[in-house]
């Protein structure tokens, strides 16, 4: 049964504020330390194509391949609605990788919580922003993925 009291709801906000503001410090292994140790992280257009994130060690590994090249990675805050174990945010990244290569991507998050950690980070993206701003090089890099 989810716990709706307001202290637990107010304490899962609170835990994902403090998730943002690592991964916004690109503190991946201080992200990664907030999942589960079955937590699911995964960017939901590439369902199909790839499986996601697992665990703490597999979340900061995905987070490194993708954030870590960046020359410059800025989180927006957005609103935050949250409900029993369930929060979502709505927030915007800026992405930039070099001089000639940057973009802002609008995203909704679902997070489960589940004994203080993520148990599903779920990101709701339009991939096609993300892949057509960025450069070949960085494509390729995470081509191979992050196992």
């Amino acid at each position: 049964m989810t716990d709706t009291s307001p202290e637990t709801v107010a304490a899962n906000v609170a835990l994902v504020t403090h998730f943002w503001a690592a991964l916004g410090r690109r503190d991946f292994a201080a992200v990664g330390a907030f999942m589960a140790d079955d937590g699911h992280y995964v960017d939901v257009p590439v369902i199909g194509i790839e499986d996601g994130a697992y665990g703490p060690a597999e979340t900061t590994a995905r987070l490194t391949l993708g954030i870590a090249p960046l020359q410059a990675y800025e989180l927006h805050d957005g609103p935050i609605v949250a409900s029993g174990d369930l929060v979502v945010t709505e927030h915007r990244e800026t992405w930039t990788w070099d001089d000639d290569h940057s973009v802002t991507l609008p995203f909704t998050s679902v997070m489960e919580i589940r004994d203080a950690k993520v148990a599903r980070w779920w990101d709701y993206l339009d991939l096609a922003t993300l892949t057509n701003a960025a450069p070949a090089w960085w494509l390729d890099h995470i081509a191979p993925g992050y196992k």
